[in-house]
């Protein structure tokens, strides 16, 4: 990655998953270097709610129907998942791939499932088509209810920040929530049109649409991979250390500049790569950790970013497991993370369920990508529920963390037409 504007994370692109031949799949297998113009936007056209969509910066996927789900029992996920594509192999599909949710909670259900049909095509950015502009939201009369609201939230903050100078922790990531909802409308919440703004407005990171439940749909446009692996090679690309951005181009450059020399952010920033590393550590040969961050650019932020590198030391090590070991990483929950963990249950008026989880797909051979659930909401019938958070160190000021969760929710509010 570089300081150039609009650059996300890119990892080179892995082999689309070769699949049976089916007259009812429609297949396009990624070639970056000749990517099918309209291929990846005609995938995100034919979603509808109850599928599973995810775009990245190697592929786009659109899985349709439920061939297996992954069950909840006491076995490790990543176990659980292995036997499910097993399953699905011996019962004759061709490669399978699983597809889905992982919640912050480890110990609770995920959402993971193989698709009956799986559609492939080269990733968003590839295709010329996804510069059109998406339709804009139609007029909705939205409420909108701040969890918890922005003095609690702050206040929340600075009794983190008391208790870090007191020494229980080093670091905390507190979220607050937008309770969004049409209460006189019977028409449901519009989301492949929501997956459409989201996908154009950021088509180099992570969008997603994933069935959580009945009726529930976890969307969102995440900037941050939490590991990917293609063969014996993996890549984590942490991202801590943030700053809204302007829309003044001379002050946003002074914003990504001044980022780069927070002492505040750097510190963040450098948490998270080393647990990073040291968590990864263990499972490689070898690794590659940069010394210094560079930046990420968003739509609505900058982040600090750091590209980490590995070559894995048995190569029967999945995706899925790499990410267990790595999740949750101290930029989505805190350091120490059993503290932390509590500092949240005891701080947070609700249950963070998918948020700061995963979301991603994996292979039977291991490969895959997993991506860290933020920038997201959950869609249920006219409501929906918008979640953002922010890295609370000994350094962090109230409002400025209070300001930070209010520009991360401008993804999702430009989205559906809403304003805080």
């Amino acid at each position: 990655m570089s300081t150039a504007p609009d650059v996300a994370t890119h990892v080179p692109a892995p082999a689309a998953p070769t699949r049976a031949a089916d007259p009812a799949r429609r297949t396009v297998e990624a070639d970056p270097a000749h990517p099918a113009v309209g291929a990846a936007t005609a995938l995100l056209a034919d979603y509808a709610p109850g599928a599973r969509f995810l775009g990245t910066p190697t592929r786009t996927l659109l899985g349709q129907g439920v061939h297996s789900e992954v069950p909840h029992d006491e076995r490790p996920l990543a176990a659980r998942v292995a036997d499910t594509l097993a399953a699905a192999r011996e019962a004759g599909a061709d490669a399978p791939v699983v597809i889905g949710a992982v919640p912050f909670d480890q110990g609770a259900p995920a959402a993971l499932a193989v698709p009956v049909a799986l559609h492939t095509a080269p990733p968003l950015a590839a295709d010329p088509l996804v510069a059109l502009p998406a339709q804009a939201p139609a007029a909705a009369d939205w409420r909108i209810r701040q969890v918890p609201a922005p003095e609690h939230y702050g206040a929340a903050v600075g009794a983190a920040v008391d208790r870090m100078w007191r020494g229980e922790f080093s670091k905390v990531v507190l979220a607050r929530t937008l309770e969004l909802d049409t209460p006189d409308s019977a028409e449901p919440v519009d989301i492949a049109a929501m997956l459409q703004r989201l996908a154009r407005r950021d088509p180099t990171g992570y969008t997603f649409a994933l069935p959580t439940g009945p009726e529930r749909t976890l969307i969102g446009a995440s900037p941050e991979l939490l590991v990917s692996r293609r063969g014996r090679q993996v890549v984590a690309n942490p991202l801590a250390g943030s700053i809204p951005r302007s829309d003044d181009l001379a002050e946003d450059v002074r914003r990504a500049a001044a980022l780069l020399r927070s002492s505040k952010d750097l510190h963040e920033h450098a948490v998270v790569v080393d647990a990073v590393h040291q968590a990864l550590a263990p499972y490689c040969a070898d690794m590659t950790v940069p010394a210094a961050p560079t930046l990420i650019r968003t739509a609505a932020m900058w982040h600090l970013s750091t590209t980490v590198t590995g070559t894995l030391a048995r190569p029967g090590t999945s995706a899925l497991e790499l990410a267990c070991a790595l999740h949750p990483t101290p930029a989505v929950c805190g350091t120490p993370t059993d503290t932390a963990r509590e500092v949240i249950r005891e701080s947070e008026p609700f249950d963070r369920g998918f948020f700061t989880g995963m979301v991603g797909w994996g292979d039977a051979s291991g490969d895959g990508e997993w991506v860290v659930t933020i920038r997201c909401a959950e869609a249920e019938r006219n409501s929906l529920r918008l979640y953002a958070g922010a890295g609370v160190v000994a350094a962090s000021e109230p409002a400025a963390e209070t300001a930070e969760t209010a520009a991360k929710f401008r993804t999702f509010l430009a989205a559906v037409g809403a304003e805080l």
